[in-house]
């Protein structure tokens, strides 16, 4: 079996300006890390009322972290607030879509991936005590701490995780198990593989 933990602390993320100039990212992971990637993980930070930009063949699942959230205007009529304490929306990366802050800035958890190469699955939970994730090859876990700390352990390794932390958990040969162990809330989400694909 071969299992991987990874910690990626806040302090790592890199600060970049979105594509159309209007906000903050701090990227967090994306995978592979160069070329066109297969998944992305990010912290928006957004700013001002303005446009999105717009990602041909990916989809989208925002949630929001800090501030008193926001408005999704969609081309096509659609409005969808994004409110406290940590409301969420999927989308299509094509959909023309502005957003109008409700009340200041906010800061926006951002998970977006491939849907031809990709099928992605979030959750969000509470962390009281222990919770246990099976890794399948192939697959990678996150887990973002939204309050509090955890500690990951499979056989080999062990993290601690405060909040705005990322742990990355992956298998490559064989169904992999995870321990988390802590207190908070937490992101937890499945990438893998679209079906059909390998």
């Amino acid at each position: 079996m071969s299992a991987r933990l990874r910690l990626i602390p806040a302090h790592d993320y890199r600060r970049e300006r979105w594509r159309n100039g209007f906000g903050w990212t701090r990227e967090i992971q994306r995978f592979p890390a160069t070329g066109d990637w297969d998944w992305r993980l990010s912290i928006a930070e957004i700013e001002r009322d303005g446009p999105f930009s717009t990602f041909d063949g990916i989809d989208r699942e925002l949630v929001l972290l800090h501030g008193n959230g926001v408005r999704l205007r969609f081309d096509d009529g659609e409005v969808r607030d994004v409110e406290p304490p940590h409301g969420r929306v999927r989308f299509a990366g094509e959909r023309a879509v502005s957003g109008a802050l409700i009340d200041g800035t906010t800061h926006d958890f951002n998970l977006m991936w491939c849907r031809d190469r990709i099928d992605a699955e979030l959750w969000h939970r509470p962390l009281v005590g222990s919770m246990v994730l099976f890794v399948e090859p192939g697959e990678t876990w996150v887990v973002h701490v939204l309050s509090g700390q955890t500690h990951a352990a499979n056989d080999r390794d062990r993290e601690a995780a405060a909040m705005g932390d990322t742990l990355l958990l992956s298998a490559t040969a064989g169904r992999a198990r995870f321990a988390l162990d802590g207190g908070g809330e937490v992101l937890v989400i499945r990438l893998r593989p679209a079906a059909g694909k390998v």
